[in-house]
């Protein structure tokens, strides 16, 4: 367990000025925060890594709290971590029927990004556009910021703040910055898909993943 918590606090980190698109200000290593994994992102980490929860596909871990993405390949080595962008309303389960609503008639407490455990795999959206689908069924997917909300709600500038506070904004979906999904994200979930453990923000994190119950805690 702590090789695996060496391992994503050595993991490569995506700086957010660079990662979230153009007009990037340039930040020095020495002067960029050391990735620090939340307790409950390492410990979600240290499990799937050590009981091949994944098995054998790339994964991420998104902690709604700290609005971060931390992505592994494969055999559970770190690959990024990101900032994310989430839904508006605290909460860790959608609404019933959500998914077949259109945006508009979507309510403010609707908008959650739900928890768990998610088999994600690249589908078609409206337009035609390629996004990874996380929870089809109630239209939850990780994506970059769309052009027409970066202006309208400063999502980019929301992304790069240096709280998670103002993170909340989307209706459901996951946002990641642009490079990101360009050059890490597609490359790694193209081929077969991956897993997405989406951390709770209200319930009891062993209530979402049950088998934490059982797994050793990381040291």
């Amino acid at each position: 367990m702590t090789l695996v918590l060496r391992m994503l606090a050595g993991a490569l980190l995506i700086l957010p000025a660079a990662a979230a698109g153009s007009d990037p200000r340039p930040v020095s290593r020495d002067e960029a925060p050391a990735p620090v994994p939340s307790q409950a992102a390492a410990r979600v980490a240290a499990w799937v890594a050590s009981s091949g929860d994944n098995h054998g596909l790339p994964y991420a871990i998104v902690d709604k709290v700290d609005a971060t993405l931390h992505l592994f390949d494969a055999g559970g080595r770190p690959v990024a971590q990101v900032p994310v962008l989430i839904g508006i309303a605290p909460g860790d389960e959608a609404s019933p029927g959500v998914g077949s609503k259109k945006l508009a008639e979507i309510g403010p407490a609707e908008k959650t990004t739900p928890a768990g455990r998610f088999l994600a795999k690249f589908g078609l959206a409206f337009g035609k556009e390629r996004i990874l689908w996380v929870d089809y069924a109630t239209s939850v997917a990780i994506h970059a910021i769309p052009a027409d909300a970066a202006r309208k709600e400063r999502r980019r500038e929301r992304m790069l703040s240096p709280t998670a506070q103002d993170n909340r904004i989307t209706f459901g979906c996951i946002n990641v910055p642009r490079a990101f999904d360009a050059k890490v994200l597609r490359p790694a979930f193209r081929r077969k898909g991956g897993y997405v453990y989406i951390l709770p923000d209200t319930l009891p994190i062993e209530d979402v993943f049950p088998r934490l119950r059982v797994a050793a805690s990381p040291a």
